[in-house]
């Protein structure tokens, strides 16, 4: 079955994961949905990135309920016979801008934020036609962008060119996406974990299939913070954010579990690891590719630990968000087919 889940003031919510939330959507295992998911940076610039319906989620949901994180999710959705220890096998098909238009802010959560002691937006336009982006205009923001969805006011503002002639590649993905976890009240969006969340890895896109654990009845699966670009570590703070039309499938998995959020691709296993130290989080990236390898494809540890570090890529997937963010990529074709039973 195919569903439609529009992203309205009822079907959304700012800023946070909630085990005991209210389900946008109940499906079953198998079902379709065609979802809106809306950026919380539309008000950067409004008359390009907002229409009513946009316009109507930033007006009805007040800004002290936009919280603890910033980004807005749409969902949650409710799944048929989900339990705690279960996977969610979440098929991406489809992820199609639903303006022309993307704002990057150069954030004071960026890393370099003390460098230059200012924030600096820039909005960038689509080309259909050749699958990019370029800079239509910057400014330098007057303070901090410390409200989430706020409407920035271009009259305070001096517009300029920026990245003359540059062409950025336009590769549309999900920032966050995640379960709820297994915890009282709100959970920031802001920060990844086990249960999804802030992955920020630009690969989540079409063609591409996340598995996330179950950690409450139902999963309470959201999508949100959607991207049209970004580079591994999106360093300034944000990637170019932008609202998309998402279509995926939701299966549902009891025949085999992993402890964090898995990528599988046509050609690569993608691992990820979490925590405040970057080191750290390049370990439990490795722990986590050992106990893919060791349990889906029967390496000893050993072997794993060797085929790491001759085959597989480490990469930082992002150093904003709180909880820092590292990705190890193993490609697929070294590995025999597995033999049908008969």
């Amino acid at each position: 079955m195919l569903h439609d889940l529009r992203a309205t003031p009822e079907t959304v919510h700012w800023g946070y994961f909630n085990a005991t939330q209210k389900p946008a959507l109940t499906i079953k295992s198998g079902d379709f949905i065609r979802a809106e998911a809306v950026t919380h940076h539309a008000g950067d610039a409004p008359d390009l990135m907002m229409d009513d319906a946009v316009r109507a989620i930033y007006d009805k949901i007040p800004h002290e309920d936009r919280n603890p994180g910033v980004h807005i999710m749409t969902g949650p959705i409710y799944v048929e016979g989900a339990k705690p220890g279960d996977m969610l096998e979440v098929r991406y098909l489809q992820m199609i801008p639903r303006f022309r238009f993307g704002a990057n802010v150069a954030a004071h959560w960026g890393q370099l934020y003390e460098d230059f002691k200012k924030e600096r937006v820039t909005i960038y336009e689509l080309d259909n036609s050749s699958n990019t982006a370029h800079a239509l205009f910057a400014f330098d923001y007057p303070g901090k962008l410390t409200t989430p969805g706020k409407v920035v006011d271009h009259r305070e503002c001096c517009k300029e060119p920026a990245l003359a002639g540059v062409r950025v590649p336009v590769r549309p993905h999900l920032g966050t996406a995640g379960v709820a976890p297994d915890a009282q009240g709100r959970v920031s969006t802001v920060e990844p974990g086990l249960h999804g969340g802030n992955i920020d890895n630009w690969r989540i896109g079409a063609g591409a299939t996340m598995y996330y654990k179950v950690q409450v009845d139902g999963g309470l699966f959201s999508i949100g913070d959607p991207h049209i670009s970004q580079g591994d570590g999106e360093i300034s703070g944000t990637a170019i954010e932008a609202s998309l039309n998402v279509l995926f499938q939701v299966v549902l998995r009891k025949d085999f579990e992993f402890p964090s959020p898995l990528l599988e691709t046509p050609d690569v296993w993608i691992v990820h690891g979490f925590h405040q130290d970057l080191d750290e989080a390049g370990k439990n990236a490795a722990r986590d590719m050992i106990h893919l390898l060791t349990d889906q494809q029967g390496l000893s540890r050993d072997d794993a630990y060797s085929l790491m570090s001759v085959a597989a890529d480490f990469g930082v997937t992002q150093v904003v968000d709180g909880t820092q963010g590292v990705h190890c990529t193993m490609p697929r074709s070294m590995f025999p087919p597995k033999s049908s039973k008969s």
